[in-house]
């Protein structure tokens, strides 16, 4: 057994063990020590600080720096293929009945679908029938709100942003969080950055995108690598860029093309980084999304 197993079978501040029914509690920032009482923690603080520190910040860049499985998009609930890592609507958008995204080519073919048979537009997922208005729309995101849905919460939060009230805007980001949603995550940071209705605070800020990536997002990832690169850590910058990479973002690429040459990213690295880049890209497609994109492009094109 080590010394920090044994070390962690008693306090840290008087050596009491846990036996006879006495429960010791670990150090809720480092996790590396334990204590009997909160009197033994106080006292023991002085001793600790800086160590513990050094520890929670070591616990916090193992979290921040975990690959995600996927973007905080996910997968398209339909045909299951993960959503490329954007926020075009066009390519997933979102559906106010269910807050569900659903990727461009089954929207399409279920459009299709519905004109052959001349159905009634439905969702493509949930099947309820699409509203007809914008008001109708706000009526159903307002119902997906009063039943704490994180996504509903969120855009009523982007909506009141939009009109210029910055106050209902941060509570419903910051109910939206809580709740584990990254993009109020992202936009809290935002908030945080520019003052909107709350005093400008760059840890807040930081901490809100640090979350939003841990989830995937990949905006507020090459937000963090941009923060360490201004800041001089580039290694760090660095490692951010490598992970968005990975989920198929284009910016985080075009980043690192830079960085490699400036010669802050080995060759090894950066090969790996554009392997993973294109096999994530590869991913996203398929024939029915391809026609989807063409059909969007015809119609832009023809009229």
């Amino acid at each position: 057994m080590s010394d920090a197993e044994i070390g962690m079978m008693c306090c840290a501040s008087c050596g009491t063990e846990e036996v006879d029914g006495v429960k010791l509690k670990k150090c809720t920032a480092c996790k590396s020590v334990r204590y009997c009482s909160v009197k033994c923690q106080k006292d023991h603080r002085a001793k600790h600080k800086r160590e513990c520190k050094k520890r929670a910040a070591e616990l916090r860049d193992g979290i921040v720096f975990k690959q995600p499985e996927s973007s905080h998009l996910g997968d398209c609930p339909i045909c299951c293929l993960p959503l490329a890592p954007s926020i075009d609507e066009k390519a997933s958008p979102m559906m106010s009945c269910c807050s569900k995204r659903i990727c461009n080519g089954c929207s399409f073919a279920d459009q299709i679908r519905q004109l052959k048979e001349a159905q009634v537009r439905k969702c493509p997922y949930c099947r309820h029938q699409l509203p007809k208005s914008q008001e109708e729309a706000a009526q159903i995101r307002m119902k997906r709100v009063e039943v704490n849905d994180p996504v509903a919460i969120w855009r009523l939060g982007v909506r009141c942003r939009r009109e210029g009230d910055y106050e209902s805007a941060f509570q419903h980001y910051k109910k939206a969080a809580e709740l584990g949603n990254a993009d109020a995550h992202y936009n809290l940071s935002c908030v945080y950055r520019d003052g909107e209705g709350v005093e400008k605070d760059k840890k807040k800020e930081v901490y809100h995108l640090e979350e939003a990536a841990i989830a995937g997002h990949t905006f507020a990832r090459h937000n963090l690598a941009c923060y360490e690169g201004i800041n001089g850590r580039e290694e760090r910058a660095v490692k951010h860029l490598i992970i968005n990479a990975k989920l198929g973002d284009d910016k985080s690429v075009e980043g690192l093309k830079q960085n490699y040459a400036d010669g802050l990213v080995s060759k090894e690295d950066f090969a790996a980084a554009l392997r993973a880049y294109q096999a994530a890209l590869d991913a996203t497609k398929s024939p029915q999304r391809d026609k989807a994109a063409q059909y969007e492009i015809f119609k832009s094109t023809s009229g």
